[in-house]
């Protein structure tokens, strides 16, 4: 049976352990076809899937198939939306080798139609959808507390962030329209500025703790440019040219150092956030086809796309390797040596009485006399009592 990858995404495991769940559907439009879900492990040596799944599961018929796949930051489970069934919560246990998954209720999402993009956020407490529909819900999690649910918050809702602190959440309507809700209570905060020409098409925050920015992919007339607003004021502070043609997907790494945009027809370019320079840029990876999903591996400098026509590429990013922990470690000793080397040659080679090295006008060792021959230890001599 062939099958196409409709949306893909990471989950991070406990010690460094990730593997990719990927959303199929079959081509054959069969009544006995169905779509599904596959999980497969990641070897970081090859920068690879498994060639078979750890574990599958089907949906049925009436679900119709997988539209986008959220992760929660734990890992333990994902929010799956369906073309007709709404979303699904799946929960993941065991090791490695043996994965199960385990369907859960989500009824707050159980018929709300397909979701075109899903979010949590960062701290893992609230969850966020945007529908085709054009509804916004922010829930709390895992209680499931609606906290926002505002059906005509956009034309069609086409992207959407939470910002690192959790407190804000960004959604993109298809219309070139942007909107600013506080996450804590859903109300609106701010409307993106833009220009009459201008269509706001995807964002992300930054996520280094540092920059406190929103990115924006945008289409400027003919031009495609990425820009940058500040969220202390909401207002655009410049643009860059990175992919320079229209995006499909937008992405940033979980340590918020790179920045990714897939484009329509299937390039990836990944830029530098400290510097907005491109640093990695794949052409053809999806060969004339959109990229649809597009995510950072949460260790590993890789990257995960899917595309209909040519399913799941992970590809090992052509970027300085990171310093690792031990490497760190490793310079630190190094130095603290270097230093107690040079400061016992520096103390040997003094000539001052306290072994500091002499200025040019300053005298010799002191020479001490007894003055008095009644000269006692005590500085201040007896006291009288």
């Amino acid at each position: 049976m062939q099958e196409t990858v409709t949306c893909g995404s990471w989950i991070r495991r406990p010690e460094n352990l990730n593997l990719v769940v990927l959303g199929k559907s079959s081509k054959k439009r069969e009544s006995a076809s169905r779509s599904m879900l596959e999980i497969f492990s990641f070897d970081p040596q090859t920068a690879s899937l498994s060639n078979s799944p750890q574990v599958t599961y089907v949906f049925e018929e009436t679900e119709g198939e997988p539209v986008t796949i959220a992760v929660h930051p734990s890992g333990d489970d994902f929010v799956c939306s369906t073309s007709k069934g709404g979303c699904k919560l799946l929960e993941l246990s065991g090791q490695e080798t043996n994965l199960k998954l385990l369907v859960k209720e989500l009824p707050p999402l159980q018929d709300v139609g397909p979701q075109n993009c899903m979010a949590f956020s960062v701290d893992g407490s609230k969850f966020a959808t945007g529908g085709v529909d054009g509804r916004v819900r922010i829930l709390k999690w895992p209680s499931l507390r609606i906290i926002l649910d505002e059906a005509k918050a956009h034309n069609s809702v086409r992207d959407m962030d939470f910002s690192l602190d959790s407190e804000f959440l960004a959604s993109i309507s298809t219309d070139g329209s942007a909107r600013i809700w506080k996450a804590e209570d859903g109300s609106a905060v701010a409307t993106l500025t833009r220009n009459s020409d201008e269509k706001i098409e995807l964002c992300r925050f930054s996520k280094d703790g540092t920059k406190p920015f929103l990115f924006c992919a945008v289409q400027k007339g003919d031009k495609a440019v990425t820009s940058v607003y500040d969220i202390s004021t909401w207002k655009k502070i410049g643009y860059k040219r990175l992919l320079r043609k229209p995006a499909a997907i937008m992405s940033i790494s979980l340590d918020g150092k790179y920045l990714a945009l897939g484009s329509k027809d299937g390039d990836v370019c990944v830029a530098e956030v400290k510097t907005m320079e491109v640093s990695h840029l794949s052409r053809r990876l999806h060969l004339g086809t959109c990229i649809t999903s597009l995510e950072f591996c949460p260790s590993q400098r890789v990257v995960l796309t899917t595309s209909n026509e040519w399913g799941a590429v992970v590809t090992k990013l052509n970027v300085p390797a990171d310093w690792k922990e031990w490497q760190i470690y490793l310079v630190l000793v190094g130095l603290f040596l270097a230093s107690a080397v040079a400061f016992y040659i520096f103390f040997q080679n003094s000539d001052s009485f306290w072994k500091f090295p002499l200025g040019r006008d300053q005298p010799g060792r002191p020479k001490f006399e007894i003055l008095d021959p009644q000269y006692s230890e005590d500085a201040f001599g007896p006291l009288d009592m």
